[in-house]
Order: C-alpha cells, then sequence, then structure tokens
C-alpha cells in the first residue's frame, strides 16, 4: 500500500516544511499549551458581568420609577419665591430639584476630593 506524501510532509525530523500547514499546526499547539484563563479570572469576570446586570437592573427600575413619578405628579402647584409667585408641573419642579441636587453633590465630591488629595511632590 502506498502512502502519499504531500508537500507538506516532513520525511526527516528537523526538516523545514515545504507549506504553511505545520506552521499553522505548531502554532495553534502552541497557544493550546499556554496557560489557560486562572480560576481567580474567571470568577472575577463573572462577577463583572453580575455588577453590570445589577447595574442595569437598577436603571431600569429607576427609569420605570421616574416614568412612574411624571404620570402620576402632572398637577399645577403655586410657588411662592422671595420676590414673586408663579405656577408649574409638580413634575418640573421635581426634576428640577433632582438635578440640581445632583449637580451639588458632584461639585461637593470633586471639591473635597480636591481638598483632600495626596500632596503632589515637587520636582521629585
Amino acid at each position: 500500500m502506498a502512502v502519499h506524501e504531500g508537500p507538506g510532509h516532513r520525511s526527516t525530523p528537523g526538516s523545514t516544511p515545504a507549506s504553511g500547514f505545520d506552521d499553522a499546526y505548531a502554532s495553534t499547539s502552541r497557544e493550546a499549551a499556554s496557560p489557560r484563563e486562572t480560576r481567580r479570572e474567571h470568577l472575577s469576570r463573572h462577577a463583572r458581568r453580575g455588577r453590570l446586570y445589577t447595574y442595569t437592573i437598577a436603571a431600569v427600575v429607576v427609569v420605570i420609577c421616574i416614568i412612574a413619578l411624571a404620570a402620576s405628579n402632572t398637577g399645577q402647584v403655586r410657588l411662592h419665591w422671595i420676590v414673586g409667585s408663579g405656577t408649574a408641573s409638580l413634575i418640573w419642579i421635581v426634576v428640577f430639584a433632582t438635578v440640581l441636587g445632583w449637580l451639588l453633590g458632584l461639585v461637593t465630591s470633586s471639591v473635597l476630593r480636591w481638598r483632600t488629595r495626596a500632596p503632589r511632590n515637587a520636582g521629585h
């Protein structure tokens, strides 16, 4: 029985193959021999995925709450300012107060972080 030896066949050990097929096989076998994902990396990846799912669910819940708040607070209310008064929809007052509180929280956080940061080394 005759065996056909193609151009990529190595007849002697250590000889260079004539085609790239053996090179491709060698590179895949090297990749397979490289270490796989460790248990710690695996758990870290799954924990990150769990946190992303939690953040996504929380964001959806917040959006649903905002829609419910807007739907239930469409009435007009009278606002009394120091220099006058006016009327506005209750939802716009709530949205304005929420955005203002969020912005003030960001500014406060930035100022506190800036004032309590580690000192810089001048020229070292």
